[in-house]
């Protein structure tokens, strides 16, 4: 995957740091992220989630809104409308050099103001909240006790997450005056709603209200036991899986014409660091992608499947595939397969049939259960069957690993 990083000129004509997250083929669709209030598009919420959607397919575009980041411009003299404004101008900007964004994502504030834009992106056609509120109002609560000062004065220094902020009157004077909630109501594209029943910072009700006021086609998403900021690692991951498997059904994720024309080629599994945790890997077969980790006892996040899950899990598939072709070509009344696998060391003197007799061996349980009006002979033939799965065959015959260094 990689990152391209540029600028593009905002509505106050200010230059905007942006990030387009591109994964290693040709995108699947494009999508443009919001990140929350004083955040910025490096924060690990959007890092996170648009480095995960990239390895997915979907080439993601997160920028610093006016004033944050690297952006140019005053904090002070953005508001809730020129963050609407900001995010059709990066809309704009990647229509003219990639394509339109297809799918568009906020988190925390940046999802009421991704809600407000989206009418004014014609060709998104799916829009996900993370953590959104249903009124862009509920940010000043942050600053409360300083609210009576800074409509008395005009501008007021506050605190906000341990950095200084200066917050004007313009700012509370325009974020009252939008109705969200019209802007759901009229939304007019399918929307997915994802929120935590904990989070401290935006209660759940604001999302209740956001769902309740959309139209369909319109879906939700408990994000349990995720704080406001999404700063567990599995969290960001998991939201991006399900953003990704949600918006496949609205957008077009047809493959390129050019790549329709080439002969298939022999996949080739990548599998490279995220870096994100310390075992936490993308793996990418093709159009597909995966995440691999290992479990939370052994020092990861538990992310995704270990390696010794892969390698069960594509030994249960190959078996389950190759009992299928032979009851489908034989005419069996097979129903379901279904395996399952179970790794584990055992001592090699307890093996009665292994050669090797000294130290550990390593030993994989297969349970095969078949569904279906099978008498005995039937059933035998296809347990037989089963052993000769290629897979199984390549796990009990020599195999040779060719390694190198790639510069």
């Amino acid at each position: 995957m990689a990152t391209e990083r540029f600028q593009f000129t905002g509505e106050g004509g200010h230059q905007l740091a942006a990030a387009l997250e591109l994964p290693d083929g040709e995108p699947t669709a494009y999508a443009l992220f919001a990140h929350c209030f004083t955040c910025g598009k490096d924060t690990l919420a959007a890092k996170r989630i648009s480095v995960a959607l990239a390895a997915r397919g979907i080439a993601v575009l997160r920028f610093d809104f006016t004033g944050l980041g690297s952006s140019e411009g005053d904090f002070a003299n953005s508001t809730f409308s020129s963050n609407v404004a900001d995010l059709v101008r990066a809309a704009d900007h990647l229509r003219s050099v990639r394509k339109a964004p297809s799918i568009l994502i906020g988190h925390s504030l940046g999802g009421a103001a991704i809600l407000a834009a989206a009418g004014k992106i014609p060709e998104a056609r799916a829009v996900a909240t993370i953590a959104a509120p249903s009124d862009p109002a509920h940010v000043t609560g942050l600053f409360k006790d300083h609210l009576d000062n800074i409509r008395a004065q005009g501008e007021v220094e506050v605190s906000l997450a341990g950095r200084p902020f200066r917050i004007k009157r313009e700012f509370l004077d325009d974020i009252v005056e939008h109705e969200l909630m019209k802007d759901v109501t009229g939304l007019h594209k399918a929307l997915l709603v994802m929120h935590s029943p904990v989070d401290d910072t935006v209660g759940i009700d604001n999302a209740t209200k956001i769902f309740v006021a959309a139209k369909h086609p319109k879906s939700f998403v408990s994000l349990d036991h995720t704080d406001h900021l999404l700063t567990k690692p599995a969290d960001a991951l998991y939201a991006a899986d399900v953003i990704t498997a949600w918006a496949t059904r609205y957008i077009d994720t047809a493959t390129p014409a050019k790549a329709m024309d080439l002969p298939e080629e022999p996949r080739r599994v990548v599998v490279q660091e995220t870096r994100e945790s310390k075992f936490n890997q993308i793996i990418t077969v093709g159009p597909h992608h995966l995440i691999a980790d290992e479990p939370k006892a052994a020092g990861g996040e538990d992310a995704g499947p270990g390696p010794y899950d892969f390698l069960l899990a594509g030994l249960g598939a190959c078996t389950s595939m190759t009992m299928r072709l032979y009851a489908d070509r034989k005419s069996l009344p097979l129903d379901r397969v279904t395996v399952t696998l179970k790794h584990s060391k055992i001592y090699a003197k307890d093996c009665a049939e292994c050669e090797t007799r000294d130290g550990m061996l390593d030993q994989i349980e297969r349970d095969i259960a078949m569904d279906g009006a099978l008498d005995a002979e039937q059933r035998k033939k296809l347990m037989e069957i089963a052993d000769k799965c290629p897979v199984h065959r390549t796990l009990t015959s020599e195999i040779r690993i060719v390694t190198k260094a790639v510069d």
